[in-house]
């Protein structure tokens, strides 16, 4: 069975009630129905230190959510927009994961290559395409693969305080984009288990 980890990078930590927890909710029962298990964790929860390395010292429970990364095929990012940018915390995990790049397999592919990743993001202003696309570059960057249609948000109306969780139900455009995203990427970890990336050429 597949595995996924969403780290849900919203500024509140548990028990606050949050969009980004209920849409990140959403994505996981939708990957459940394609046979792939699921766990969400608010970042916010954990002490991960600023810094670019794998263990920070000094308290950093990064490793620990580390060991979740790279033992899941899926990766959900998800986000809020805050001032028309992803959250701090998001911006921090993304940080993080820049210490992948210098870590590589048995084969020597980068570590994350075989791996997948979406996105979540919500907000009640513009700028979840833009934080889409800030997100596709750096998960591409350390090595995961998007898939098609490998994103779903929401955006309430602007300067307006409804937020995701305060809807009678789920817009059925959300709806339908988050089945695509969990099928796609269900799909996507499935063939990249099954025919890995080839290995770089020894030198």
């Amino acid at each position: 069975m597949l595995r996924a980890l969403a780290l849900n990078c919203t500024l509140k930590p548990s028990p606050g009630e949050s969009s980004c927890e209920l849409l990140t909710r959403q994505v996981l029962d939708a990957l459940a129905e394609h046979d792939v298990s699921g766990e969400q964790i608010r970042v916010v929860d954990f002490d991960v230190k600023p810094g670019v390395e794998a263990d920070m010292g000094d308290g950093d429970q990064w490793p620990s959510l580390r060991e979740k990364v790279l033992a899941s095929d899926i990766l959900v990012f998800a986000t809020p927009t805050w001032m028309g940018h992803m959250s701090s915390v998001a911006q921090r995990v993304l940080e993080r994961l820049d210490n992948e790049l210098s870590e590589t397999d048995d084969a020597g592919r980068v570590i994350l290559a075989g791996k997948v990743a979406v996105t979540v993001v919500l907000g009640n202003e513009d700028g979840a395409h833009k934080i889409t696309a800030d997100l596709y570059q750096a998960l591409g960057d350390v090595g995961y693969s998007i898939p098609s249609q490998g994103g779903v948000y929401w955006n309430g109306e602007a300067m307006h305080t409804t937020d995701y969780k305060d809807l009678p139900e789920t817009p059925e455009k959300v709806a339908s984009a988050t089945a695509t995203l969990a099928r796609n990427a269900a799909h996507l970890a499935t063939l990249l288990r099954e025919r890995p990336y080839p290995a770089p050429p020894s030198e």
